[in-house]
Parts: C-alpha cells; structure tokens; sequence
C-alpha cells in the first residue's frame, strides 16, 4: 500500500511539474494570493473598515505580481521603492479626487510615465506597474484627503504581507527555480518518448493524433529547454557549470528531436521532410503503420521504454538491472550492435543509442559522476566522449557578441508605447466618462491591459477580443456568485482569495480565462462595497469594449506598427540570427577558429519564439484571411525546422575537438556559402521591395562537395549527418521563397 501511495504521489509530482515547468506559475499564485489572505487578516485584526479590505487586497496583488526580478536582492530594492511610489500616487490621487480635468490630464501623464519606464528594465516597470494600479485602486474605493491616513496605513501593511510572503513564506531562489526547471526538463523529455511510443504503435486512423502529440512533446521539452537557458546565470554560481549544462540540455533536446524524425522515416516509403514534425496539421507520410517485422517493432518498443525508465530513474536507483538496460542502448552507437532491420529502422536503433549518451551527459552535468562499475565498452567510450567535451567546455571562453543598434526617439518600443497608450487611455477617459462619470476608469484599465507585452496592431485586436470575451463570461459568474454570497463578507472574500489564485495560475496559458477570473473576483468585491448591480456589471462590459476599442484605435492611427511589418522585422532578425548560427558552425566543421555556437543558437530560438508570438493575429482562429494563417503557419514551420538543424549544427562543431568520427572539412565552406548567400537575398527582399538579388540553386550539399574532390567519399572527414542537416537547412531555405515571393531561378539541366 505504501508503495503504491509513493508511485502515486510520484506520478502525480512528475504531472505537475511537466504542466507547470520550475512551478513558476504555482510560486506566482501562491505568492499572490498568499500576500492577499495574509494582508486582508492584518487589517482585519485591526479592525479596518470594507473599503480598506479592499484596498488591501488590490495593493497587495500588485505589489506580489510587479516584481519580476530573478534575484532576491534586486526584488527586496524594487519593493523597498515602490512603497514611496504607492503613497505618491494614492495621495494625488485622493487630492485631485474633486479636480476634474486635473485628474485626468494627470492620469493621462501618470500612463505615459508608467509605460516609458519599461525602457529601464523590470524595475522601471514594476515602479510604473505599481503607480498606475495604486492610482486605479484609490479611483476604485473612493479615496479622499480625509481617508489618506488610514489608506498610507494600508499600503504599508500591504507591502509589508507582500515582503514576508515573498522572502519568507513563498521562498525561492534562482538554484531551486533552476533545480525545478531541471526537474521539469526530465519529464516533459520522459513525455516525448512515451509520445514516440504512441507515434510507433499507432495504426492508420491514430497515426495522425499521435504525431500531433510528438509535436507537442516537441514542443514543450524546447520551452523548458528556453527557460532553463533564461535561468542559468543567477541559477548557477559558476560559468563553467552553466555552459555545461546549456550544452547537456541542448544535446538531449536534440536528440529527443531527432529521434522523432528518424521514427517518421521509418514509418514512410521515402524519407520525412523535417518540416513534418513542426507543421501543425502534416500528416503523417506514410499514413500506415511501420514496416518492419514484428520483432523488430517489439524491440524499438522495449528499447524506447528503456529509455524513458533511463530518464525517469532517480540517482542511484536500479542497480544492475539499469547499467544492463543503459550499456544496451549505448551498444547501439556501434554498427556492430545493430539488429537485423531496414536502413530506416537502424537509423532509429542508432538515434535511441544517441539519446541514451546525451540522457547520460545530462545525468552527469546535473547530478555528478555515476557508477562505472558495471560498464560496457560502449559505455566506458561514451563517458570519456562525455569528459573530453566537459574538459573542452570548462576551457572554452565566451566570445565576443555583436552588439545591435539600439532604435532611438519614437522609433523606440517603449517611446511609441507610451504615446499610443496616453492617447487611448485620453480617449478611454472622454467616453467613459459618457458612459459613467463614476466608473470610466474601467476603460482606461482595459486601453492599458490591451497594450501589456504587445507590440503589433493585430496583437492589441487579439488580446482586446479575448479580455472581452473573458469578462463577459466573468460578469456572468460575478451575477450568480453575488447572489449565491449576498452579504457574508468573509465568504466572498475567501472566493476572491481563491479566483486570484486561479488568475494567476492561469495567466500565461489563457489571456481569457484570466480576465474570467479578474471579472468575477471584482463582482465579489463590488458586493462587498455595496455597489453591486446587474447595471454595474453590464456597465463594466461596456466599459471594457470602450477601453479596448480606444486602444485599437489608437494603436492604428498613432505611430501605428502593421502587423505585417511587425512580422517582417522579426522574421529579417530569425533569418540574420540563422545565418549567424549556420555560418559560425560550419566555420569550426571547417576547420576555423571556435565560438560560442550554443549562445548563438539561443539567440535564434529567441528570435524565433517573438515572431510565433507576432504571428498569433493572423495564425488565430477567429482569422478570416484562411490564406494567409495558412502561410504564417507554414514560414514559422519552416523556420522552426531550419533552426532544429543550425542547433544540430552547431551542437556537432563544438563536439569537433573531442569526437573521434568528427573532423573538420573546409570544403564545408562552400557548400554553407549558398545557405548564407540565400538567406541574404530572402532578407533583402523583406527589406526592400525594388531588390533584384537572386537566389541560388544547384546540385545537392552531398554531389558539390564529391565535385570538390573527385573520387572521394563524402563518409570520409565529414559525417552523414553533417551533409544530411546542411542538405535539409539548404532545401528549407529555398522553401521559404516562394511564399515570401522571391524569385528561385529554374534549376539547369
């Protein structure tokens, strides 16, 4: 019974942490909703009245959810600051309570300061945060010059609840975030594989839910591989550690990757286009089941579950049975080892011996040296592969990064903003105040909201759509509720704690479902104020459109960002960061000097995951331009299948120095130069529309490099899977063409 109960909670702890990566979204609820309960008890054991137990609750939300800092000296500083920032703004708040057009033009002036201040880093965005929601709440519970003391008293007590939860309570450090992370990564990698078991066994009619599972998989195992990237240098003290587990996690990411791809190939008659895998929608090749005998089939399955128990399995768990398992799968990376199948089906034999090598580097960086006692030749090769790369890492320093020009005046992110957002919320304030001379406020806060990590036209229409629709279905909910509570204060305010748990826990995966969540809790408080009606809560929808209408508007007639041009300066980045990564990795397969071919790879990641974010306003469903969502859709397939290859890529040069089956072959040189070449001419074209460059075609990567040295073999300095992710990275490019409408000359006979 025990055991059970300890498998139980197991799986249970691995689902958790696989949803919810590092528990960052847990620690934010907790921290949030947490600093509320603790702050609503201070101030009723000091017997305050309901407005300030609403006031409370606001202040201490913000000052929970402003603060983004990674390091805990750098919040305790923040928080230390917005306290003055708070009582500065809750006091002109209350004093210009009777002025009208004061108020507004310094409520006008108060956004525009909040919004400019994002240019000086979280700090300056977490103080403008905090000034802008103080200044909401004082309009919300009324303040005046005579309630000024008792409201001071307020933000301290919630400041004060928001800094022992945050330090204390909720205590978290960059190593733990880090560990968790790590955590995280093991299972969402443990995930993949079992999606990959599905994609094997899966018949015709499964085989296309399966593979969209793997690509979820996918997926999710890179944004945990992002987010570890994002935490290593406060999670790690030293920088030769951090490097090594960057490179541990990125091999096992790519391996996991690839081994998806070799498992379609088998599956198919000709070999998978790599654009299969991140193209939501492709079908399945083949559309039927594996071709291979049923023995063969039963061992790819049993070895794709040894695997998985290799990822799952603690530290010093499993004894000999797990190094029986482990020096199996390693035996696979000898050809030798190598069960009678076809071609394709020995590519995936040899992709899992792959992964289990890197699942042992993982284990390494993550968790030191294991027992050898009980290794297998193979095995015994593969961890001093593992050391002689750990040896060149530890010595390897970091090179010297390019540095962008930063845009300056209005073309400045934060500068355009600004102004976009001062002139909605003026307009936000004209109509609401037509609406409700009490309440117009609401639309300033939507016309706010609406530009919060936007950047583009279409992102604002998006995410104003979604806030309304979330507060419709809140106002519903707020209906029934305070119906349901009526007067019993402690009720609703307990509802109130747990929807702020929800919004929170639910922010970053569904805009909507948190403004349910907000809209709901404020019906709660409504009632608690004695100003709830079924008049009110349909002014606030009103309100809302009001507030997300003026932000539309103004976000399409004041310096306005197209979202096709928003979209094309991103995608000029992810093709100069693909050039970057490509050139700079076959540069050291060439024989050249080394770089910090990971980093770089990063970069490109980045850059790509802010396109697939600009994207979202012609990839969404409520779209009616079906043309173009499909070719959105398929650019960022492509570009997420040239950037699996530049990692592999780079993943392979920085193995060069260490690697027996690796060496370096400067005629790589020009089988790149197209790539880059190709990828100039693409930018070129997005950049100026008169541009005549042309694009290159030409024989394969394989036959230009036998032309280079006639009688050679291409398995000679340079491996297969070299030529193979330049030959696939060079047929991409080309694909990215003729959507974006450069012009591909006919290839000659």
């Amino acid at each position: 019974m025990r055991a059970a109960e300890g498998s139980l909670w197991v799986r249970v702890r691995d689902r958790v942490a696989a949803s919810d990566p590092g528990l960052l979204r847990l620690a934010a609820a907790s921290r949030t909703a947490g600093s509320l309960a603790l702050t609503l008890a201070v101030l009723a054991v000091l017997g305050s009245p309901v407005t300030h137990l609403v006031g409370g609750a606001i202040a201490s939300m913000v000052a929970s959810f402003a603060i983004r800092e990674k390091q805990r000296s750098q919040q305790a500083v923040t928080l230390a600051l917005g306290l003055p920032v708070a009582l500065a703004s809750v006091s002109l708040a209350a004093l210009l309570n009777t002025r009208v057009v004061a108020g507004d033009v310094f409520f006008v002036v108060l956004i525009f300061c909040a919004v400019y201040s994002r240019r000086f880093g979280d700090r300056g965005n977490a103080l403008g945060l905090i000034g802008f929601q103080i200044y909401f709440m004082s309009l919300f519970v009324g303040a005046t010059a005579a309630t000024l003391p008792g409201l001071y008293a307020v933000l301290a007590v919630a400041f004060g609840c928001s800094a022992l939860v945050r330090f204390v309570i909720v205590y978290e450090t960059p190593a733990g975030i880090l560990q968790r992370l790590r955590e995280a990564f093991r299972v969402r990698l443990a995930q993949l594989v079992s999606a990959q078991i599905e994609l094997l066994d899966a018949g015709p009619d499964e085989a296309d839910k399966a593979l969209e599972t793997v690509r979820e998989g996918t997926a999710r195992l890179h944004e945990t591989a992002m987010m570890i990237q994002g935490r290593l240098e406060e999670g790690t003290a030293d920088e030769a550690v951090a490097r090594l587990v960057q490179r541990r996690i990125a091999g096992a990411e790519i391996a996991a990757e690839r081994l998806g791809l070799l498992l379609l190939n088998a599956r198919s008659a000709e070999r998978t286009n790599t654009l299969t895998l991140h193209l939501p929608g492709a079908p399945v090749p083949s559309g039927g089941e594996l071709p291979v005998r049923d023995r063969a089939r039963d061992m790819l399955r049993r070895d794709l579950g040894a695997l998985r128990i290799l990822v799952l399995r603690p530290v010093g768990e499993g004894g000999t049975a797990m190094s029986h398992l482990r020096n199996r799968l390693l035996g696979y990376r000898d050809e030798e080892n190598l069960p009678p199948a076809s071609a394709p089906v020995q590519d995936v034999f040899r992709g899992i011996g792959e992964a289990a090598r890197a699942v042992m580097g993982l284990r390494v960086a993550l968790d030191g040296p294991q027992d050898e006692s009980d290794d297998s030749p193979a095995t015994t090769r593969s961890r001093e592969e593992l050391d002689a790369e750990s040896a060149a890492i530890e010595g390897a320093e970091e090179g010297e990064r390019e540095e962008q020009e930063a845009p300056t005046g209005l073309r400045r992110p934060t500068t355009r903003a600004a102004v976009q957002v001062s002139v909605g919320s003026a307009l936000a304030i004209v109509g609401g105040e037509f609406l409700s001379s009490q309440r117009w406020y609401w639309a300033v806060l939507t016309c706010w909201i609406v530009f919060i990590n936007t950047s583009s036209t279409g992102e604002i229409v998006v995410k104003g759509y979604r806030r309304l629709l979330g507060t419709v279905l809140g106002v519903v909910a707020g209906i029934l509720l305070a119906g349901l509570v009526g007067p019993h204060t402690w009720t609703a305010l307990g509802i109130v704690l747990l929807f702020v748990f929800a919004m929170f826990y639910t922010a970053p995966l569904s805009y909507t479902l948190m403004s349910f969540f907000v809209t709901a809790a404020l019906g709660l408080l409504y009632t608690l104020l004695h100003r709830y009606s079924w008049e009110v809560l349909v002014l606030r929808v009103e309100e809302t459109a009001l507030g997300a209408a003026c932000g539309i508007i103004a976000a399409a007639l004041v310096l306005p960002v197209r979202t096709d041009r928003r979209t094309n300066e991103l995608l000029v980045t992810v093709l100069r960061r693909l050039s970057e990564v490509t050139g700079a990795a076959v540069e050291q397969l060439s024989g050249g000097p080394g770089d910090d071919l990971l980093d770089r790879a990063r970069d490109l990641d980045r850059a790509l995951g802010d396109l697939r974010s600009a994207t979202q306003p012609l990839t969404h469903p409520i779209t009616p331009l079906r043309t173009r969502r499909d070719t959105a859709q398929y650019l960022v397939a492509l570009l997420e299948t040239c950037a699996y290859h530049a990692r592999s890529l780079a993943a392979t040069a920085e193995l060069l120095p260490t690697h027996p089956s690796i060496a370096a072959d400067p005629r790589l040189r020009r089988a790149c130069a197209r790539i880059t070449h190709n990828i100039s001419v693409i930018s070129a074209h997005l950049t100026d529309e008169h541009c005549e460059d042309a694009m290159e075609t030409g024989p394969s990567i394989a036959s230009m490099l036998e032309d280079a040295a006639p009688g050679s073999s291409r398995y000679g300095r340079v491996t297969d899977r070299v030529l193979r992710h330049l030959q696939r990275l060079d047929e991409a490019v080309l694909g990215l063409a003729r959507p974006l409408e450069v012009p591909v000359p006919e290839p000659g006979r």
